[in-house]
Formats: C-alpha cells, structure tokens, sequence
C-alpha cells in the first residue's frame, strides 16, 4: 500500500502471530501481537519483514484490518501468484510464530469517528482492508454516521468478510453495503455485475451534495477510474483520498 509514513523513526519490532483467520479461500487476517505498539488509526499500514536461513530478506506492507486494541494489529493478506511473501503467510504461518513488524505508517488516508462523514467507502480486490478498519471503528465506537460500502471483487469467493459485511448491513443503523462482481456472478446474484463506474456511483454513492468524505482503495486503474468519476460527479477532489497499489510479487 502507498501511504505517507507519519513524523517519527520507524524501527522493527518482533510481533507474534496469535490468531489466524481465513476470509476466503485465498486470504487470511493475521493477528499479531506488537509489542509495545504505540496504536494506529484506520486506515494505516504496516511494513512485513521476513528473513530465510540464509539470511535473504523480504518486505511488503499491508493495510491494517482493525481499528486500535492495545497491542494487537491484524492484517488480511491475499495470495499473489508467483509470490514471495503471501503464499508462506497464508500457507505456512502458525500460531506462535515470529514475524518483523514496522509501523505504523501512513497520515493521509486515514479515518477515526471524530473527523465526520457521511463515509463512502469505496474498494476493489484487497483494496477493501483499510476500508473495513474504518467501517469497524465506526462500529465500535457506536457512532452514527451514515456510510456507503461498495466493493468490486472478480467472484462471490473472492468478497473480503462478506459474512460481516452483510450482517452489518442486515442490523447496523445507516450502514449500506453493496458489491459488485466482474467476472464471474451466480445465478440469482443480488448484487452488481460491472465494474464501478459513473453511472453505478450515481444511483448507488452519497451525491456530491452531501458532502461525504470518500475512501478510494484497490489496483491503480479501479482507483483512477473511480476517482476520476467522483469528480466529475461533482464530488470536491479534498474530500476524495486515495491509496492504490500495483504489483509487487507478493
């Protein structure tokens, strides 16, 4: 994830791995206990750091899934192809083992309940993580801001925490949330099957008229696309924030 790492020299810590959840067939959230963790507000990231036997070093960041506990981060990462890091954090990972943690990192695309809304949140693929931080602290905190949850995603087993999102928006007050799919949709499929555009955020996002603070965050092009269309729905680029990523092998 790109992000702007805040005001302050980051150094690595050793976090142990005490929890591991399987959102879908090829992600996982990964609960780490930090010692010493200073806290982090939604929509941070982290830096990952892992060393062979031989010494060779891998780095990638992720985006954070879960708003401040203590000394707990979680992490969802999802398999890359071909890649170094996410086939041995999902694959090989246990409880109890060790992994270089740094953060956390970013001051730009951030969200805490005090900052207001209403909150159009707005994700493709894995983009949606930090989003799904947010949308968790504002439920945490019992606040009342209205939020708008869209996600792109290629197939249903590929929706990040479909069965918490969908209850959040069977039972949380003013919580929407939406998905649409680009590839491959059942029969039957309640949701969208196109990729977001302009005429989607037109009937489906708050209108530019009230103001919401919008979250962009997923591949390059889904953010440019969807940024773009914002704007020219009128939406004022400040209150548009965007994260994107691109291949990094994994």
């Amino acid at each position: 994830m790109v992000g702007t790492a805040v005001s302050r020299r980051l150094t690595w810590i050793v976090a142990e791995v005490v929890g591991l959840i399987d959102e879908t067939a090829t992600a996982r959230s990964i609960v780490l206990h930090c010692p010493g963790w200073v806290g982090h507000v939604a929509g941070q990231h982290v830096d990952i750091r892992l060393t062979a036997e031989d010494g060779y070093q891998a780095q990638r960041s992720y985006s954070i899934a879960a708003p401040a506990d203590g000394e707990k981060v979680v992490i969802t990462v999802e398999l890359v192809d071909g890649g170094e890091v996410s086939p041995y954090l999902i694959e090989d990972l246990i409880v109890g083992d060790r992994i270089e943690v740094r953060g956390p990192i970013g001051g730009y695309f951030v969200w805490e309940p005090g900052r207001g809304g209403p909150l159009q949140l707005l994700g493709g693929g894995s983009g949606v993580v930090p989003l799904m931080a947010m949308l968790r602290a504002r439920v945490e905190v019992g606040s009342d801001i209205s939020v708008r949850y869209l996600s792109s995603a290629r197939s249903p087993d590929r929706i990040l925490y479909r069965a918490e999102l969908e209850r959040l928006g069977r039972e949380a007050r003013d919580v929407d949330v939406l998905h649409t799919l680009t590839r491959e949709h059942p029969d039957g499929w309640p949701g969208l099957t196109r990729r977001v555009d302009a005429e989607m955020l037109e009937d489906h996002a708050f209108g530019a008229g009230e103001e919401p603070l919008c979250f962009v965050c997923g591949p390059t092009p889904f953010v440019e696309a969807v940024a773009t269309a914002l704007v020219a729905l009128g939406h004022r680029p400040d209150r548009v924030k965007t994260e994107r990523f691109g291949p990094t092998g994994g």
